[in-house]
């Protein structure tokens, strides 16, 4: 699905922000991406989503050579990608319904289509009774996933998330994550950028770990070796265990739907034929259409306000993993 070949990024102002990566993702997986601010975590997604172009290397997606695609040919990727972004990216003035539609309306979706599609995406996500509400008046978690919903609508072969967590309060991220590992067991490949260790922790994912520009650990190289940590009993404990929570600290508030995060609720205002009363769910592969990505600059990766050490979240996670039986004296614990 996604492969580097020898992949260095150096910008303009001399600053080597990936040096000679190698790196294979397949269909269907889903990966952790973790490191400190400045690792390079952005500038990877950015040459996957076709933003940056390697100095040298070669960058494959679908097996199609992305290294020196013309610019002409880059919508034409991108509508394999579904983008999550940290900070959502809604517009205030549409809808949630609008805003999840306007994405098959850019590439030529019937109408009739969209009345169909976006009802069992915004019911995918638990927010169809959320549908002529604005994104000013949803909590954090609940605009998140009308940016999730927005990026499924158009039945991506990969979802691409930048700290889609970041924004929301701690205990939500667990609910947006399980969404993208529901998606990735329909066979979405999901590649997601996170600092949190509690969520790398809880979800048994690949990790893989830059540092510096490089890739210094890759659980999937390790599988031999690799043991996932014990994974916490509910979102709450792995959030009490996780240290950088100690200093979060974000005061908005989230008050959740009377019938659970992924309840079914009908709103009445909603118009006959945008929102079907008895709406029947489709599966997940129902259509395939395609999405052009609006030619947008993609964030800037975010300062990390607790500047973990570098190779905390993947060294934490593998000091974790149990010794192996045939060693039961060893006290060293292979990497």
């Amino acid at each position: 699905m996604i492969e580097f070949r020898n992949v260095s990024k150096v910008y303009n102002n001399g600053t080597e922000a990936l040096h000679n990566i190698n790196l294979n993702v397949e269909k269907g997986e889903f990966v952790f991406i973790v490191g400190s601010s400045g690792a390079g975590k952005s500038t990877f997604l950015k040459l996957v989503m076709c933003e940056e172009r390697p100095n040298s290397g070669q960058i494959f997606v679908d097996g199609v050579d992305v290294s020196r695609i013309p610019k002409r040919k880059i919508p034409y990727i991108r509508r394999k990608m579904g983008i999550v972004f940290q900070d959502f990216r809604l517009i205030d003035h549409m809808t949630v319904y609008d805003n999840v539609a306007f994405a098959m309306r850019v590439v030529g979706a019937s109408p009739r289509s969209i009345r169909k599609r976006v009802p069992y995406i915004l019911s995918l996500v638990g927010l169809q009774h959320k549908a002529k509400h604005y994104p000013t008046e949803l909590s954090g978690g609940e605009r998140q996933r009308v940016g999730l919903a927005r990026a499924l609508v158009n039945n991506p072969s990969m979802i691409i998330a930048d700290e889609p967590t970041g924004n929301i309060d701690p205990a939500l991220s667990f609910e947006i994550v399980d969404l993208l590992s529901e998606i990735n067991r329909r066979g979405t490949t999901v590649l997601m950028v996170t600092h949190e260790h509690s969520l790398v922790k809880h979800f048994h994912k690949r990790i893989i770990q830059i540092h510096s520009g490089e890739i210094v650990a890759d659980t999937a190289d390790m599988q031999e070796n690799y043991a996932p940590p014990e994974q916490y009993a509910t979102p709450e404990e792995a959030v009490e265990n996780d240290d950088d929570y100690a200093e979060y600290d974000n005061q908005e508030t989230y008050e959740p739907e009377e019938k659970g995060a992924y309840g079914f609720q009908e709103e009445p205002g909603l118009e006959e034929g945008d929102i079907p009363e008895d709406m029947p769910l489709p599966s997940f592969q129902e259509e395939d259409l395609p999405v052009e990505e609006p030619a947008e600059a993609y964030p800037e990766e975010a300062i990390d306000p607790f500047q973990d050490d570098a190779e905390t979240i993947a060294q934490e996670v593998l000091s974790e993993q149990p010794l192996p039986e045939e060693e039961p004296d060893s006290g060293e614990v292979k990497r």
